[in-house]
């Protein structure tokens, strides 16, 4: 059943369906610029780069902090459009946008296991670090302060002006 819509309805279904588009795929790109960051920090943790890591882990907590922004335009968007189109959709018109969100779901899975990937190599380095620092010896354990005396006793000291 086709309704009969006016110039100005079209129009801001068609503003709708732009700004959501143009949403869904910048936050396509964030996800893939994500997913590139774990992919480098996987291999600086594989090199054992602890300041790459650090780096990694900042840009990605920045990302993450716009995916989450995005996501919080694209839903009421998202119940836009639809409300918007809910009488009159056209498949042609959905192709595109079910394409993005399908596309954004791939990506957030692969997120999602490259970041449980890295949290698993991560997990194993700090491992490997921790068993490193109990097997040193501190010479200075027993002593309450590294300038402590090894001997008790105490000796005369003789100065002559």
């Amino acid at each position: 059943m086709k309704e009969n819509l006016d110039q100005r309805e079209i129009e801001e279904r068609v503003a709708i369906l732009r700004r959501f588009r143009y949403l869904l795929e910048q936050q396509r790109e964030k996800f893939r610029e994500y997913l590139r960051i774990l992919e480098m920090q996987e291999d600086e943790i594989n090199e054992d780069n602890a300041d790459a890591i650090i780096a990694h882990a900042d840009l990605s907590n920045q990302i993450v902090k716009n995916i989450g922004s995005l996501q919080r335009i694209i839903v009421p968007m998202q119940r836009l459009y639809e409300k918007s189109h809910a009488s009159t959709y056209n498949p042609e018109d959905i192709i595109p946008v079910t394409k993005i969100q399908d596309d954004l779901v791939a990506l957030r899975e692969k997120v999602v296991n490259q970041n449980i990937k890295n949290q698993k190599l991560l997990r194993v380095r700090m491992l490997d670090i921790r068993r490193d620092i109990s097997g040193l010896k501190n010479p200075y354990r027993a002593h309450r302060s590294v300038y402590a005396r090894q001997d008790e006793s105490g000796s005369l000291v003789h100065v002559e002006a």
